[in-house]
């Protein structure tokens, strides 16, 4: 048995979710895709796939086996580069990539074009959620993630620097007044931000002096999507906090106000999350440096020690 040429079957079914759709991608007959699963399920001892009738999924084992595959393949790639000519190493293949809504709608998506230009021979497969995927079993190459990364198996590259400011709309201000200092936030209503994750509500963080304050908010209504969050402040229903890249428009058009100047939020670190060894593959690489250089680009997004 041919173990690379194995691997990179296995790879291709697990990420195309379908025997069919890898034997196509192939091209090769679905009986040899079969045949070589039936193959390397023997050699290993560990049973890789739990097929039905309608899902393919992988087992914990080879959700293992699947992480190292893909470790050893971009090693691989990586070191035959240097031995062919320059258009080998163009970045190329399907990237899935799994991104928050808000930071997909509001930063990714109204550039993506300009990386299809850069890097065309890339297909990307983009899942918009905010929940917390799988990336080995779902078959994710890479996600960005906002906020502090949980302890994980991934490796996480910081891209940028979320900044947030608080805000109301003018009719709610002038019907409740303007908080003058963080504890005037315990008299004043809010409009509550819960994780779709846990049901939580997110307190707010403010920078005081050198330490960071945390207040718990409540408010009439409390939503889990930034987006319905500002829909509701533009509205009047209460304070927000909301990312900075978010509401420049409406604080410049007026119809939200900034307060709490002086005490701003704390920033929240942007990371783009992958396995181990995966950064190794030109189509990653070269998502990521885009990645960067757009957060990069923008002083509401920057990681703020690149930007002196």
């Amino acid at each position: 048995m041919d173990k690379v040429k194995a691997m990179h079957t296995f790879v291709r079914i697990v990420e195309a979710n379908s025997f069919s759709r890898a034997a196509e991608s192939l091209r090769l007959p679905r009986a040899s895709l079969t045949a070589t699963m039936k193959n390397l399920e023997s050699f290993l001892g560990r049973q890789l796939l739990q097929r039905t009738t309608r899902k393919l999924s992988l087992t914990p084992d080879g959700a293992q086996y699947y992480a190292h595959c893909i470790e050893i393949l971009a090693a691989i790639d990586a070191s035959e580069q240097p031995f062919f000519g320059a258009g080998s190493t163009r970045p190329k293949g399907k990237l899935r990539i799994d991104l928050p809504s808000a930071v997909a709608r509001h930063v990714i998506l109204p550039h993506i074009a300009a990386f299809h230009e850069a890097y065309p021979d890339v297909e990307l497969g983009i899942s918009i959620t905010d929940r917390l995927v799988d990336m080995i079993r779902d078959g994710i190459d890479c996600a960005v993630r906002v906020g502090q990364l949980q302890d994980s198996s991934m490796i996480g590259r910081q891209i940028g620097e979320m900044r947030f400011v608080t805000c109301a709309a003018p009719s709610y201000l002038a019907r409740h007044g303007v908080p003058k200092s963080i504890t005037d936030l315990h008299a004043h209503r809010s409009v509550v931000h819960f994780s779709a994750r846990t049901g939580r509500p997110f307190d707010w963080d403010f920078v005081v002096g050198d330490t960071v304050t945390r207040i718990a908010i409540s408010g009439p209504i409390a939503v889990n999507d930034a987006g319905a969050n500002l829909i509701c402040a533009l509205q009047g229903l209460g304070l927000t906090q909301a990312a900075t890249y978010q509401v420049r428009r409406h604080l410049a058009d007026g119809s939200l106000v900034q307060v709490l100047a002086d005490t701003p939020p704390t920033p929240m670190p942007v990371s783009l999350l992958y396995p181990q060894g995966r950064m190794a593959a030109p189509k990653l690489a070269a998502f990521a440096g885009w990645l960067t250089a757009l957060f990069d680009s923008d002083p509401d997004l920057a990681v703020a020690a690149r930007q002196r």
